[in-house]
């Protein structure tokens, strides 16, 4: 579990928000329900805990891509998931509006054929309009190893087909940080050429939660 601080108007630090990451693997007979099942407990356990301890819970269910599956059966193993998690968050008695969901998008496996950006987009809004309560206080995307540019596109794409029910946005590790650790290993140690690969990406990917896609040098 990962938790985060920030400053209080009193100027003590205290954590704010916790984050949970369940693993689910696509393969011949996998996930099994009881993965599902089980992983989707977990979640809900730990959102309940979270909440009664005055945190805000990240709930990240990752369906991976490792694989050779394609987007379609990506789409019905992602939306088992969801649902099931959210299943599980009601029998435990979480409040979705004082909660973020963290999911993967929906997306053929690494070792399949690509599907388009707009494939992807139109399968994942259609995988969490099925299964996200409209009540989920928002939805911050994981980037599961997609390229940084791939990544924000996608973004982009997802919030231009609403309006939506719950604000989208992003929450990347490689896909803001690829940028930045390639401009460091060509420039360094000129770490305001990384600084600035950072600000680049990351001003992108604010654009794109607003549905604008701008070009990143």
């Amino acid at each position: 579990m990962v938790c985060g601080n920030e400053s209080t108007p009193t100027g003590k630090l205290g954590a704010r928000f916790a984050k949970w990451r369940a693993v689910i693997t696509i393969g011949d007979a996998r996930p099994s329900r009881n993965a599902i099942v089980a992983n989707a407990h977990a979640l809900a356990r730990y959102a309940a805990l979270c909440q009664e301890s005055g945190l805000v819970p990240i709930v990240e269910p990752e369906v991976l891509r490792d694989g050779i599956h394609d987007l379609d059966r990506c789409h019905g193993v992602t939306g088992d998931v969801l649902a099931e998690v959210f299943a599980q968050l009601d029998l435990a008695g979480v409040d979705l509006g004082a909660m973020v969901l963290k999911p993967s998008m929906v997306l053929p496996g690494s070792a399949a054929p690509p599907a388009s950006i707009e494939a992807v987009a139109a399968a994942t809004m259609d995988c969490l309009r099925s299964s996200v309560p409209t009540t989920v206080a928002g939805v911050a995307f994981l980037s599961g190893r997609q390229t940084p540019s791939v990544a924000t596109e996608h973004l982009a794409t997802m919030v231009r087909r609403g309006p939506h029910p719950w604000p989208l946005t992003f929450s990347y590790g490689r896909a803001i940080q690829n940028d930045v650790l390639r401009n460091w290993a060509e420039h360094r140690p000129d770490s305001a050429a990384a600084r600035t690969a950072l600000l680049a990406r990351i001003r992108a990917n604010a654009e794109a939660s607003l549905g604008r896609l701008v070009a990143v040098a």
